[in-house]
């Protein structure tokens, strides 16, 4: 049982899965799109929420939202189940295989034996589509892999069942009520205005350009506060969270700026393409960070690696970031008067 379903492979698995999902039901999305209707992009240093014992970053916004985002604006039904059972949750699995829905389902990766070992690690948070079954093997197209995969059942069942830090207790999802054509302009103005407002107006110095900045001073205090390995140690996990998991921060910041390219279209705004570029320089310099840093980490900086730089790429990023969101935010803004009138 293999169902008819379009794999196309993604930067990253949420935006990925709900486009492939999407273009599946007859509403065809760019990975990119999905990702900015979804308002994925987001910041926040999160240091009493810990993950492998250590302080969480995170690039994007939380596990879940961008599919909700994106079926809320487009006006498309989705239905999210969770199990307490294992064997219930792998039923309704088959059953819904068997009624020819391709059914979305949050994952741990260290247990999808598809995975390099080098890249299978504790993260709760991974979708893919379950989209046919051959014999005891379960047909995974799972975006961020090049090719449609199989997975055993066992090996499923672990990944969807996995303990610990969002623990996805099974959770599957499937489209439901898609319509044959939405109008995407609503829906993209809706989702910048509300990026720039998380990433610039929220009163929480964890969050958005504050929570930048916060990071920023506490990467400053990592050598004298933790010693020398666990200010390492520390950050490695920014540049993991930034690099590695679900695409990063600078992988993130330019899946946006393709967001801007294509809504510059919709639009029928042509200063969006400077926004579109100035977002990729932004993604540019949080790799200049990633990539200082892990000379750093590795034991192989150059001359002008060492925590005082890597302060200031993201103290830079985060200036950067916050006049981009404010000027993006004033131009949504005079757009919108201008429709009304």
């Amino acid at each position: 049982m293999t169902l008819p379903f379009p794999h196309r492979q993604s930067a990253h698995c949420e935006s990925g899965v709900v486009a492939n999902l999407l273009t599946h039901h007859g509403l065809p999305l760019s990975e990119a799109m999905a990702f900015g209707i979804g308002s994925g992009l987001f910041f926040a240093y999160l240091p009493f929420v810990r993950i492998n014992h250590l302080p969480l970053t995170t690039f994007r916004s939380a596990p879940g939202r961008i599919i909700r985002q994106v079926a809320k604006r487009l006006g498309v039904g989705v239905t999210f189940r969770t199990f307490r059972d294992e064997e219930n949750g792998m039923a309704e699995l088959d059953r819904l295989l068997a009624e020819g829905v391709p059914v979305g389902a949050q994952t741990g990766v260290y247990w999808l034996p598809y995975f390099p070992p080098a890249l299978r690690f504790h993260f709760n948070a991974h979708n893919l589509v379950v989209c046919g079954k051959e014999g005891d093997s379960y047909r995974i197209s799972d975006p961020v892999i090049e090719e449609p995969v199989l997975c055993g059942a066992d090996d499923l069942k672990r990944a969807r069942f996995a303990r610990g830090p969002l623990a996805p207790k099974g959770k599957l999802f499937f489209l439901t009520n898609v319509p044959k054509t939405v109008d995407p302009v609503p829906a993209i103005r809706e989702a910048i205005r509300e990026v720039c407002r998380l990433m610039t107006r929220i009163p929480i110095p964890l969050i958005g350009v504050r929570g930048i900045r916060y990071l920023a001073g506490r990467v400053e205090s990592w050598p004298s506060r933790l010693g020398d390995r666990r200010a390492l140690l520390y950050l490695g996990n920014v540049i993991r969270m930034q690099e590695e998991v679900g695409t990063g921060g600078g992988g993130f910041r330019f899946i946006y700026a393709a967001f801007l390219q294509e809504a510059a279209a919709f639009l029928d705004e042509r200063r969006l393409l400077d926004f579109s570029r100035r977002m990729t320089a932004i993604g540019d310099h949080w790799r200049d960070f990633a990539v200082a840093g892990a000379r750093l980490c590795k034991g192989r900086p150059q001359e002008i690696d060492d925590f005082p730089a890597l302060v200031r790429i993201v103290r830079e990023c985060a200036d950067a970031e916050h006049g981009f969101f404010r000027e993006l935010d004033a131009l949504m803004r005079r757009d919108r008067h201008a429709v009304r009138r």
